[in-house]
């Protein structure tokens, strides 16, 4: 049974109010398979200026303090490291006991961290783990220097070995975003009772978040595969990267109440009630996990592809990608801007799908250029 901060199941309410909903959708305006990404602009230059942090095991989670420096998770150890923001050797504040135990092939395990944004009064970290059974979402006190026990505020979340999502972010407005993977339950994506394939706004105390577009229901935006990158661009709007299936992998904004399709349709697709990517990409040259926006740019850190995708945006707009880093430090995992305008990226190559370099898995630092 799914609970939300304490509420049995979604409200029914969310699943009539769908199909009125879903009439009203139609396809945003987006690339075509053969041509490509398309639009205005030009992106800003991420390059690399120093190592921030090496020796981590699978860093997955960055969420930065007010003070500069960072929580990261690292996905397979459980635990969570403070960074200092000028860099340096971590410093372990505290460990989820009860997250599942990893396996060379699994995609569970200690995700996504997210810093409260009245941190200065409530002292608030958000954590997205997957435990015996689902994934989670908790939240937990931090003193500066150890975390306190975690409080499940959202459970449920189907797990698997694969699609596991783990993204969270705090908005604009406040609530708590949270992308979830299908968990390899592909019609789960499509099912309004399931938090599965979703991307799901929540209040700092797990409950549906007012103005959601499902009353009673967390989800914000349905028919996702398997959510790994969020990020709010300076005016306010949602973008998500997504890993597609054997086709197209998307970079979307996110609009309430939309259908993006899976496992119906991958990629760009006039057929409403679909929403299109505002970019895509073949599997091979990305597999996205991070995604990060700086001015009027958005970077989205690559996987497989190994390599950082500088994508420049215009409105509601994305225009043509272009990659950087191409094969450089391996795969690369998670990137987020820090306090002080850079960004810091991850790489994953003790993931058990990557060739370990020494110094693995490591933090960079990357100065921003051009029209950023």
């Amino acid at each position: 049974m799914t609970t939300v901060a304490g509420t049995s199941r979604w409200a029914v309410a969310a699943l009539t109010a769908a199909g009125t909903l879903i009439a009203g959708c139609t396809g945003a305006a987006g690339p075509t398979p053969a041509a490509g990404p398309v639009g205005p602009g030009t992106a800003g230059t991420a390059t690399v200026d120093g190592e921030v942090a090496t020796g981590l095991a699978v860093p997955w989670g960055v969420a930065f303090l007010p003070d500069g420096s960072a929580l990261v998770s690292e996905r397979d150890s459980a635990r969570i490291l403070r960074i200092p923001a000028a860099g340096g050797a971590p410093i372990p504040v505290g460990e989820i006991a009860d997250a599942a135990e990893p396996t060379p092939d699994r995609e569970g395990g200690l995700l996504g961290l997210a810093v409260s944004p009245q941190f200065a009064t409530d002292q608030t970290v958000f954590a997205y783990y997957s435990a015996a059974g689902e994934n989670r979402v908790v939240r937990m006190s931090f003193d500066g220097t150890r975390l306190g026990p975690a409080t499940p505020i959202l459970t449920g979340i189907p797990a698997g070995v694969f699609h596991d999502g783990g993204r969270i972010t705090f908005g604009p407005d406040g609530m708590l975003y949270v992308g979830t993977g299908d968990a390899k339950q592909a019609p789960l994506a499509q099912d309004l009772s399931s938090p599965a394939g979703k991307i799901l706004r929540i209040t700092p105390t797990g409950a549906p978040a007012p103005g959601n577009p499902f009353p009673g229901s967390p989800v914000y935006s349905y028919g996702h595969r398997n959510v790994q990158g969020l990020a709010f661009d300076s005016a306010g709007r949602l973008w998500a990267a997504e890993h597609g299936a054997n086709t197209w992998d998307e970079l979307n904004l996110i609009r309430p109440g939309g259908n993006y399709g899976w496992p119906l349709v991958e990629g760009h697709d006039d057929r409403a009630p679909y929403l299109n990517p505002e970019a895509q990409w073949r599997p091979a040259d990305a597999s996205p996990s991070g995604l990060a926006i700086a001015g009027n740019t958005a970077y989205l850190a690559a996987l497989r592809g190994q390599r950082l995708w500088e994508i420049p945006l215009s409105g509601e707009r994305a225009g043509t990608p272009r990659a950087t880093l191409v094969g450089q430090l391996g795969r690369l995992r998670t990137i987020e801007r820090a306090p002080d305008g850079t960004l810091w990226l991850t790489t994953s190559n003790r993931d058990g799908r990557g060739q370990p370099r020494p110094g693995d898995d490591r933090i960079l630092r990357l100065r921003l250029t051009g029209p950023t």
